[in-house]
Parts: C-alpha cells; sequence; structure tokens
C-alpha cells in the first residue's frame, strides 16, 4: 500500500500549524493507520486496492500535498479520502483521480 511520506513530521524544520486552523495539522502515520484500519469496517464505501494505490500515487506527486499528509484544495488528509469511492480529487478544474 502506497503511503504518504511522513519524515516531514520528525523534522526540525517542518512548517507551523496551519494559518487557518487551532490545531496543529500534522498527524502521524499511526493516527492514519488509525483512520483507514477503521474504514475496514465499511467496504461498500471504499475503493479497492488497485483503485487506492493509483489515487495515492497521484496525490503523492501532486504539488498541492502539504506535510505529505494533507491536501492544500480541502484540507483533507489525501491517505483517507482516496480510500472512498464517493470522493473524488479536488482540484479544482483539473482532478487528478
Amino acid at each position: 500500500m502506497v503511503m504518504p511520506n511522513l519524515e516531514i513530521l520528525n523534522d526540525a524544520t517542518a512548517k507551523p500549524p496551519c494559518k487557518g486552523c487551532s490545531a496543529d495539522v500534522h498527524v502521524s502515520e499511526r493516527q492514519i493507520q488509525r483512520i483507514l484500519t477503521s474504514l475496514n469496517a465499511h467496504p461498500d464505501q471504499c475503493v479497492d486496492d488497485e483503485v487506492y494505490e493509483q489515487r495515492m500515487t497521484a496525490c503523492l506527486a501532486c504539488p498541492s500535498l502539504s506535510y505529505g499528509t494533507t491536501c492544500k484544495h480541502c484540507g483533507c488528509f489525501v491517505a483517507v479520502r482516496a480510500k472512498f469511492i464517493e470522493k473524488g480529487c479536488p482540484n479544482p478544474g483539473h482532478p487528478h483521480w
């Protein structure tokens, strides 16, 4: 499974919290894994592994990816959004998937 590169979370030069949020936007791989694991209870709402891999490849190559986890267009965790059948790429005018 393609996962975001979370090395930035350990980088002392990492960006400060999002200016529009009061919470820290950095998440750990463990936190994302916990969310993805909870989605296993809803397989009818999730894409298969092949589609997920394709979506994650597009997201990880996108210049709108922040912190290795977060989409600049919608603020979602891309590893979570990419799992949902009903979701699409939020890139305005040029969705990547």
